[in-house]
């Protein structure tokens, strides 16, 4: 299962669900993963076993940024926050700073945050216009962003289906990492323009088609 470190529920969850999702899915992964150091990865984002599936074939813990809704739910609360995991409040300023604050306090430590630009799950297939938060992360922070394609993820649970499929196949693409220069922290124009190449990174690995328009919100 790779190495593991971090949050004991993370370890215990993993540990867990290694095996068991291995012989259910057919999970392909392809691309050299992740570098050494702090790294954000981001992926487009069909289904709620896209978090799942990352973890799982990345061997170092994932602190992905979950809508602070999970946090709020006491059946979630406690898997979202004994895996350490970032709660963002979508559409709050101030909650999208402390999701920023946490991450960067995870990317120096040498950790790896997890962010879906779109902001939530594709409804229509489309892979929509990213958001500027990973970029101005990366900017920051100093670490690469890596661009990752999920396939398949939709097929197993879309977003309004409460149950995952079994037996499906999953293809995991990992992109060549992207870094921007921190003097690009604050110019929003550089930030969008690198946002674009990522989610047309995104675009080829996932085999999408990418629309310039945000999703749409749903907090289900």
């Amino acid at each position: 299962m790779g190495r593991v470190s971090g949050p004991v529920g993370y370890r215990l969850a993993k540990a867990l669900l290694g095996r068991p999702l291995r012989r259910l899915y057919n999970i392909e992964v392809d691309g050299d993963r992740l570098p050494d150091g702090p790294a954000i990865v981001t992926a487009n984002h069909r289904s709620f076993m896209d978090s799942i599936f990352l973890a799982l074939v990345i061997d170092r813990p994932v602190s992905f940024l979950a809508k602070a809704e999970y946090f709020d739910r006491r059946r979630t609360a406690w898997i979202f926050s004994s895996t350490g995991q970032i709660p963002l409040r979508r559409g709050s300023p101030g909650g999208a700073r402390r999701a920023l604050d946490a991450a960067l306090g995870v990317l120096a430590a040498g950790g790896v945050v997890g962010v879906y630009p779109e902001g939530t799950r594709s409804r229509d297939g489309m892979l929509h216009r990213g958001n500027l938060g990973p970029a101005r992360l990366a900017a920051t922070s100093g670490a690469p962003i890596v661009p990752v394609g999920l396939v398949g993820t939709d097929e197993i649970q879309p977003p309004d289906q409460r149950l995952p499929r079994v037996n499906k196949a999953v293809q995991i693409h990992f992109g060549t990492p992207l870094r921007l220069d921190p003097h690009d922290a604050d110019d929003r124009k550089h930030l969008r323009h690198a946002t674009d190449a990522l989610m047309n990174d995104i675009a080829a690995l996932s085999g999408q088609r990418y629309v310039d328009r945000q999703a749409q919100l749903v907090n289900a």
